[in-house]
């Protein structure tokens, strides 16, 4: 372990962000980078347990305490090397991964837990900023040929993979450029898009192909890509967005979360005015309005930091679940995952969060034009069978003004024509139907892996299942494999 008494001499210390009015002005990052000692004094506090539960709580089965060590003892080349044998892209979740190591971490059962997302964001861009990740092309190739459908992280994690096993790789996006959710649905202001193009150089020098603009089922059928190639990876992103069945739903200034943060991200980065977006939906703007967020989860959050730099009137968030507490409930202990209430940067800069509350009905006017929604407050009681049930509170109808209802619900599944033109089933969800034990699908050489398996989820269990999936893939092609599979730990060259 690093120091053995640091979790008792140093505080818990993160990043910290901006002034809210200076960060609503840019849609850039705006945390505050920590000085290299106050980053070694986080490793100190590991206390390198015996059974380190931080790697339960990892989907991708971190070695956490040794790259921990490592910072402590500022060796940063070998705390990269650690930290890339397990996670290929670690500047992605050290920025947006909830951090279910730090809830496992032993240290938080009565102290502050380890700042191990911290730790992890400031491994990764000091390798970048000494030159430690650079491509490495495999020596041999295998003259097997991957077609991977969807470039988010699913998709990069096991093109990468399957590129280091001597593969060819060639991965297939449908939008003019690749990272998926992680380039249109996630804002700039938590992950700049440069740290995308930064890793694809990588990922492109190593070998890996990508055909952006070209929407496998509509512009090249999936039979094709069955025919020509070895293998074919379906990872597309969770794309079917939940609804609301009530009325108004047709009125101009209802829209769904992602439509909202898509087409702002490509403002963002020009591609809105790019000519394959010409004939895009109309503009879909908070400027001057009164925005309703109906969801409370992050998709919701990143509606309001946008509504807020876009200029909005004001922001609600709605949340129909009753408001968390700050504590962990008693029937989820450590080191299980608790349902505790969680603020957001973007919940700081100004929204008003309600709780117990759903949305009965939207209200237009004589041009069609949304105005106003209808809400009513509700309670959640157990049902005789034990099951928490919804339950309408009388009198307590309201109407809320509002020009802009952004419907942040999560997701229902993924587009199904890849699966109905191959023939792969669906589970009763909705998702592609492939096995727990090698992700392969019930269509001989079709695997599945990401969203569209396990359905909407977090971008490390999106790393973790493209990971599981290519070991799967090369196992398939070659009998054996030898990439490493979760919390393995190989430590292949950075």
């Amino acid at each position: 372990m690093g120091k053995t008494t640091g979790f008792l001499e140093y505080k818990r210390k993160t990043e910290s962000s901006l002034p809210v009015e200076e960060r609503t002005t840019h849609y850039k990052e705006f945390t505050k980078k920590l000085r290299p000692k106050e980053v070694q004094n986080q490793g100190a506090r590991c206390m390198d347990c015996g059974i380190p539960f931080c790697h339960s709580g990892c989907p991708l089965g971190n070695l956490i305490p040794d790259f921990n060590d490592a910072v402590y003892q500022e060796n940063w080349e070998v705390a990269a090397q650690i930290l890339h044998s397990t996670n290929n892209f670690p500047e992605f979740t050290g920025r947006l991964c909830p951090a279910p190591c730090e809830e496992a971490c032993v240290l938080g059962i009565n102290e502050d837990p380890v700042a191990i997302e911290t730790i992890e964001k400031n491994i990764v861009e000091r390798a970048f900023a000494k030159g430690l990740i650079v491509p490495k092309p495999p020596q041999h190739r295998s003259g097997k040929r991957i077609a991977i459908v969807g470039s988010g992280p699913a998709g990069l994690a096991a093109a990468q993979q399957l590129n280091r096993a001597g593969h060819e790789v060639v991965v297939f996006e449908r939008n003019e450029k690749p990272g998926g959710l992680l380039r249109y649905g996630i804002p700039d202001f938590k992950l700049e898009k440069k740290i995308i193009d930064r890793r694809l150089e990588v990922l492109e020098k190593e070998g890996i192909e990508f055909r952006t603009g070209v929407h496998v089922g509509f512009d090249i059928s999936a039979k094709e890509l069955y025919n020509e190639y070895d293998a074919v990876l379906l990872s597309g992103g969770a794309s079917v967005a939940r609804s609301l069945s009530i009325e108004g739903m047709h009125l101009d200034g209802v829209h769904q979360a992602m439509d909202f943060l898509s087409q702002s991200n490509q403002r963002v980065s020009g591609e809105l005015n790019s000519k394959k977006n010409e004939e895009r939906k109309a503009d879909i703007l908070a400027t001057d309005k009164r925005v309703v967020v109906i969801g409370g989860g992050d998709t919701g959050s990143d509606c309001i930091g946008t509504s807020i730099r876009q200029g909005a009137e004001e922001v609600t968030n709605f949340e129909i679940m009753p408001m968390a507490g700050l504590d962990r409930p008693q029937n989820q202990p450590w080191p299980f995952w608790p349902m505790r209430l969680r603020t957001s940067s973007s919940h700081e800069e100004g929204a008003e969060r309600v709780f117990s509350i759903s949305t009965k009905k939207f209200i237009g006017d004589k041009n069609g034009r949304l105005r106003a929604l209808q809400t009513v407050e509700v309670k959640w009681e157990k049902s005789p069978k034990g099951r928490l049930q919804c339950i309408e509170v009388p009198g307590t109808e309201k109407e809320w003004p509002c020009e802009l209802a952004l419907l942040a619900l999560g997701f229902t599944g993924s587009e199904k024509t890849i699966a109905e033109e191959l023939g792969v089933d669906l589970t009763q969800r909705g998702n592609l139907k492939a096995s727990e034990e090698d992700y392969a699908t019930d269509v001989p050489g079709v695997f599945a892996a990401g969203d569209q398996r396990r359905g909407q989820s977090l971008i490390v269990w999106a790393i973790s299942e493209g990971r599981e999936a290519a070991y799967h893939i090369d196992t398939y092609l070659m009998a054996s494999s030898s990439l490493a599979r979760k919390g393995e730990g190989d430590l292949p060259r950075v």
